[in-house]
């Protein structure tokens, strides 16, 4: 059994879970410690008995473990990436190109601990100098989703280490694999004992302790709107820093100057890699009247040689939904567009085995025509491998169209105009923006988030981090 690193120790929990394969329902990835409420409050105690300390800690100190924990990652993405695909799903590739994006992140971070600034500025008194730093925030409750199990709790865990704060990490219940093996490298890369926590756990026991301690003094979430939304509430009513990325219903135009190869590549990359399980997925494709039905034409080309399959065999371009309530979630969005008057081009029905014969979660990707923007299929985030394509008579339309909705946390264009590039980029209501690019896939090193419903609070990753994992402090000296 996996158990859960509580200061330092490696700790049964209250309960099991067994971690299921998504390709083969008979695969038990394995069994894995559920903490309990007291337990979660256990870690928040050594995160604090810990913090003081490795707040004072040296750059050097920070910088070398967040090195070695990047170096070890990368030196074993080929067997985490396989682990991360058995148990969420993405496929093999996908997996071992997450499992990279993190162990650079580490190593990114690293430099981070080396290179966190402040200003020396005189003050307008006489005699007066004034210093301005950053100091680490305190203990930082860490809420990690499923769909990418180890790139997320990276990117918050690295630059909480980096800039001197404990951390207590609770990762997605579907995932709790990839998040242990995290821990274990963390755990043997040298981090003093207290300041990573790992409670794998229900969120109604372990995330509402997190929320509810005022030992805890940010939380990082990543996750649905509405729970985003009572995590803001609780943090509000303590006055607890906190830190939201949520949903999105991204979407991606295409003109008519557009390369009809790249934006099909575009748009199949962005809708149904990672089986459309990406907050940055363009799910709405809102293309104009002169390229709509070559490009309808060519989409459903495409996506009907996509080889649906499990996630660690060779050649599958799109692995199962991640478990049952998500592909029957997928499946009652069906419906609703049907209902509403969409038309079904290809693909929306379960494959109840693979062509192994092995029982999973599967989907045929699905591409609806003829909707509107009142359709619940364009305004709702699915979550999954199904796609919609509005007709816009010109940019002007199409840019209206892509706006209009309460998300905003990415958005593309295809195009050969630099005209249009240039204004969309300036004018789209998206916090990240693609030009003949998918609009899932991001660097590691630069700001992630989004505007409107997407994101609340600093940005994540990059230099931009530092805005949220520490706080400013104002020195005065009289000479």
């Amino acid at each position: 059994m996996f158990k859960n690193l509580i200061g330092g120790e490696w700790v049964e929990g209250a309960r099991v879970s067994r971690n299921i394969n998504p390709s083969d329902t008979r695969d038990v990835v394995g069994e894995y410690a559920q903490a309990d409420a007291e337990q979660a409050r256990q870690a928040i105690a050594a995160a604090a008995m810990a913090q003081h300390a490795w707040g004072l800690s040296t750059p050097q100190q920070r910088f070398d473990i967040l090195d070695a924990a990047g170096t070890e990652i990368l030196a074993r993405k080929a067997e985490l990436g396989d682990l991360l695909a058995r148990e969420e799903g993405k496929t093999l590739p996908e997996a071992i190109g997450e499992v990279a994006r993190a162990g650079n992140i580490f190593k990114f971070f690293a430099g981070e601990a080396l290179r966190l600034q402040g200003d020396v500025i005189p003050s307008v008194r006489p005699g007066v100098g004034v210093e301005v730093t950053r100091e680490p925030v305190g203990v930082v409750g860490l809420i990690t989703p499923w769909n990418f199990p180890i790139a997320i709790p990276a990117w918050k865990i690295a630059p909480a280490l980096a800039f001197g704060n404990a951390v207590v990490l609770k990762p997605a219940d579907l995932v709790p694999g990839s998040a242990w093996a995290l821990a274990d490298i963390l755990h043997r890369a040298g981090l003093p004992a207290g300041v990573f926590n790992l409670v794998m756990g229900r969120g109604s026991e372990v995330g509402q302790v997190l929320l509810d301690d005022r030992r805890v003094h940010a939380i990082s979430f990543t996750g649905s709107v509405a729970t985003g939304q009572r995590i803001a509430q609780a943090c509000v009513a303590r006055m607890a820093k906190f830190q939201l990325e949520m949903g999105g219903k991204n979407p991606m135009v295409v003109l008519d100057d557009a390369d009809l190869d790249v934006a099909v590549h575009a748009a199949v990359n962005s809708g149904f890699f990672s089986t459309g399980q990406r907050c940055t997925a363009s799910s709405r494709l809102i293309v104009t009247q002169g390229i709509h039905d070559r490009f309808v034409d060519a989409m459903a080309k495409k996506m009907q040689s996509l080889k649906v399959d499990d996630a660690r065999k060779a050649g599958t371009d799109i692995g199962p939904v991640v478990d049952e309530k998500q592909l029957a979630q997928d499946l009652e969005y069906m419906a609703i567009g049907k209902s509403e008057g969409a038309r079904l081009v290809t693909g929306g029905d379960a494959i109840e085995r693979n062509a192994d014969g092995a029982p999973g979660y599967y989907m045929r990707p699905a591409l609806f025509t003829e909707t509107t923007a009142a359709m619940r299929i364009n305004r709702e985030e699915i979550f999954g491998p199904v796609v919609s394509v509005l007709r816009a008579k010109d940019y002007d339309e199409a840019l209206a169209m892509a706006n209009d909705t309460e998300f905003g946390l990415a958005a593309g264009i295809a195009t050969t105009s630099l005209k249009h590039a240039s204004h969309f980029k300036r004018h789209s209501q998206a916090g990240m923006v693609m030009v003949n690019l998918p609009t899932a896939g991001v660097d590691y090193h630069v700001p992630f988030g989004g505007r409107k419903g997407s994101s609340y609070g600093p940005r994540e990753q990059g230099r931009y981090a530092a805005e949220f994992y520490t706080t400013v402090k104002t020195s005065y000296t009289q000479a």
